[in-house]
């Protein structure tokens, strides 16, 4: 029989759910959204950030795979805007796709985005938002605006359903809630002056 996983309670655009605690290295658990399936909170959370994103001049929005695909489809529904997902590995059929190198906190490994070569020019002179499910370590966003750079876009803004850790460092992301990280208690003092 399995133990009960601890969880933290969050409330996305009215949507109450209770997020499942992972050890992504020793000492330190994170809340885990996963929106893959879940249509009301994802449809809730597209409807909200539109609501946020609504005044920002922009022509379309980027997202990397796989999480934040449903939301960044929900969210161009809501704002009549073009969307273009950054893949995580290379097909052929991509051809002279443009690459950027990140790290991913719930791997742990490097990754790489790729822009495949159909949406170069929708980002080509264009202004672009970022968004992603969950702003944790910024890895993948700092992934995410090399591509745009690459291919000559200009991110104008960075969204999110939620921001995580150190609250102060994600002031630019708009965002609709932020989650904390969970220390043991016993390594939650060590390293932090």
């Amino acid at each position: 029989m399995t133990q009960k996983r601890e969880t933290y309670p969050v409330v996305v655009a009215g949507v109450r759910r209770e997020l499942p605690l992972f050890e992504v290295k020793p000492g330190l658990r994170i809340a885990v959204l996963n929106i893959l399936g879940d249509v009301e909170l994802t449809e809730a959370a597209a409807k909200a950030l539109a609501e946020k994103l609504k005044d920002i001049d922009f022509d379309v929005l980027v997202t990397a795979e796989a999480k934040s695909i449903p939301l960044i489809h929900a969210l161009a529904r809501n704002l009549n805007k073009p969307y273009v997902v950054l893949r995580k590995s290379y097909k052929p059929y991509m051809g002279d796709a443009i690459q950027a190198e990140t790290l991913s906190i719930t791997t742990g490994k490097p990754q790489t985005l790729y822009l495949d070569e159909k949406d170069r020019p929708l980002l080509r002179g264009k202004k672009v938002v970022l968004v992603d499910d969950v702003i944790s370590t910024g890895s993948t966003l700092q992934g995410m605006r090399l591509v745009v750079e690459k291919a000559g876009g200009q991110v104008v803004a960075e969204a999110a359903i939620f921001t995580e850790g150190e609250r102060a460092q994600w002031a630019d992301i708009i965002a609709l809630g932020h989650l904390p990280l969970f220390f043991d208690k016993k390594t939650q003092g060590e390293g932090q002056e």
